[in-house]
């Protein structure tokens, strides 16, 4: 196969083909929202309602004191989250597909059946939150509001065309502004805050150490992996002007500056949206003496006789706004893994009849996590096996994640920069030791 970078057709065909890429879609062509995307969705759709009462446990039981954590959580999932984008782009598969290329059957198998099973569970607690959440605004049936919700995240992502699918899911992900707003509409000693983010504070205390360990699985989650790196290759696929980097190294440059910038403004998002929920619920619950909240719908309830409707208000339609996002996201990631998995046709781009497993997949997911919430299982339970999961996925993935990246067979010349080598490493140890706590203190 001819190098790209040596092709005898001489430099003005390069310099060609670098220019048409960088009109197309390179960074100095495009606003920053438009530079936006996959890590954008993906570090917001983190922020899962789930993630919400994972948040405003930490807050209501420790105060200021887990603010420190969203710190030092932001340079490892980001690294994590570039990895696996660049995966995407440099290759045009996402990571199960990698996987598939390069690693055993069996090993496939099992991670992508524990991340379906993950994202199910995850998915089914998501949709009971909104409705827990929609029930507190307006009152009616949760139940029809849980179908309601799941119908409607389905129909969008099936039978909308792709290019708005994902403006709206970019959208969407500014309804997490809404904790900002319930931070400012507090009293907060920000003073205290600033110094307890920057300042960590640790703790010996089992409860401390438990949840700090959920905060860390919470923002360093499977599914985001895998979304990213399918994104990244599904975006490449549907635009005529670019191609796998492994095919077009010339179009490198401009790509990897701007997966780097979509991803680190993504995650920073994420990672600062948690850290007001943290803020907002340990200036309200917290200095209350409410320092027992298990479910993101029971720290809004909470909020409405210490913090006003207003404020209550604002939380709870968080709750529901990100969701509309984080139950597309959750379906849609267990479908790319199992369609690379299985060598399926895949993509949000598709129709419904060229890609009918991929689609199945994501409403059989979306219909089993309805049924969770019907057949009695206790959400805080399954939001506890969902982590656990999570965890049993996390730490192998990661290694496999690591290892595929500095692998010339899999990654070409796009090996893995010293710098993210180290930082990707180092965010594998954090979860490593973190899922070994987490077996811990069962």
């Amino acid at each position: 196969m001819t190098d790209p970078n040596t092709d005898s057709s001489g430099p003005a065909v390069l310099a060609a083909r670098i220019a048409r890429h960088r009109t197309a879609s390179g960074p100095a062509h495009k606003g920053w929202l438009a530079r936006l995307g996959p890590g954008l969705i993906t570090g917001a759709s983190d922020d899962d309602p789930s993630g919400i009462a994972t948040y405003s446990q930490a807050g209501a039981q420790f105060g200021y004191a887990m603010c420190w954590v969203m710190l030092f959580c932001f340079p490892l999932m980001a690294a994590i989250q570039e990895i696996s984008a660049r995966m995407g782009r440099v290759t045009g598969r996402g990571i199960a597909g990698n996987i598939r290329a390069h690693y055993p059957p069996w090993l496939l198998r099992g991670i992508v059946g524990l991340l379906l099973a993950a994202n199910i569970i995850n998915l089914g607690a998501d949709l009971g939150a909104m409705a827990a959440a929609l029930k507190l605004l307006a009152g009616g049936p949760t139940g029809l509001y849980v179908a309601g919700f799941a119908i409607g995240c389905v129909g969008l992502e099936v039978f909308s065309r792709y290019e708005r699918y994902v403006a709206v899911l970019k959208w969407t992900s500014f309804v997490l502004l809404a904790y900002v707003a319930v931070a400012l509409a507090v009293d907060v000693p920000w003073r205290l805050v600033l110094y307890r983010t920057l300042v960590p504070g640790f703790s010996l205390d089992r409860d401390y150490v438990v949840t700090v360990v959920a905060v860390l699985g919470t923002t360093i989650t499977p599914y985001c992996f895998f979304w990213q790196s399918s994104q990244e290759a599904e975006d490449e696929r549907v635009d005529p002007a670019a191609h796998p980097l492994l095919a077009a190294p010339d179009e490198a440059p401009a790509e990897i500056g701007r997966m780097r910038f979509d991803t680190y403004v993504g995650m920073g998002y994420s990672n600062v949206i948690s850290l007001f929920i943290i803020v907002s619920t340990a200036a309200t619950l917290n200095a209350h003496g409410i320092t027992d909240i298990q479910t993101s719908a029971q720290a809004a309830e909470a909020l409405r006789p210490i913090a006003g409707v207003f404020t209550f208000a604002l939380f709870a339609a968080g709750i529901i706004g990100i969701g509309l996002l984080a139950v597309p996201v959750l379906a849609g990631a267990g479908a790319y893994a199992l369609g690379e998995a299985l060598g399926w046709t895949i993509g949000l781009d598709r129709k419904l009849l060229d890609a009918r497993a991929f689609y199945g997949t994501i409403a059989v997911s979306t219909l089993v996590g309805i049924l969770i919430n019907f057949v009695g299982l206790d959400p805080i339970k399954a939001l506890f096996w969902s982590a656990v999961i999570n965890g049993v996925v996390a730490v192998p993935l990661m290694v496999i994640i690591m290892l595929m990246a500095m692998r010339r067979d899999v990654m070409g010349g796009f090996v893995l920069p010293r710098p993210l080598w180290a930082m990707g490493w180092l965010c594998t140890a954090a979860m490593a030791a973190a899922v070994a706590i987490m077996f811990a203190t069962w």
